[in-house]
């Protein structure tokens, strides 16, 4: 069963404004990868927002006695704890619509992903869950993400051609 995006009607939307937008675009199966990216990128950045944090202090969540190939449990947790507040702020950038945020997403996530490879002595199964997060964010953004500017763009172009249909 599958179902279609609301459109209001024709006579409820208003051109000169933005809200709509996004959803004039026909390409929503594009534009709903973009936004579960942004929100794969959001839940990543809160899990290792958490995470770092509970490396910093030395909780008892992670392995002990884990051997890393070099720093420590609390290195680690300073690069993690900072990868996902970057990773918060490329969602944002993201649900914005920002022109780089989607490369600002896809590099995060990259990132995030040799992070992760390198955190796996110390949470493997944390670890493991995240990497096919990151995996298919990058897949979302790299594939769809500029669909959106080039709707933008297209709207743009249509607007001034409407509005001198319109004059005479």
């Amino acid at each position: 069963m599958s179902s279609q995006p609301f459109v209001p009607p024709a006579s409820t939307r208003e051109d000169s404004g933005d809200f709509y937008s996004s959803y004039d675009y026909d390409d929503t199966h594009g534009q709903g990868l973009v936004t579960f990216a942004g929100v794969m990128l959001m839940i990543a950045g809160v899990l290792n927002t958490v995470y770092g944090i509970a490396a910093i202090d030395k909780a008892n969540v992670f392995v002990h006695n884990a051997r890393y190939v070099f720093l420590d449990l609390r290195s680690w947790g300073w690069f993690v704890l900072a990868l996902g507040v970057i990773q918060i702020l490329a969602a944002l950038a993201i649900w914005r619509g920002a022109p780089w945020g989607r490369w600002f997403g896809v590099a995060s996530a990259s990132a995030n992903a040799i992070l992760q490879v390198l955190w796996l002595p110390s949470y493997p199964i944390l670890a493991l869950t995240i990497i096919p997060l990151d995996i298919i964010a990058i897949y979302g953004l790299m594939a769809y993400g500029g669909r959106r500017r080039a709707a933008r763009d297209a709207q743009a172009r249509a607007r001034p051609a409407a509005a001198d249909q319109i004059a005479p």
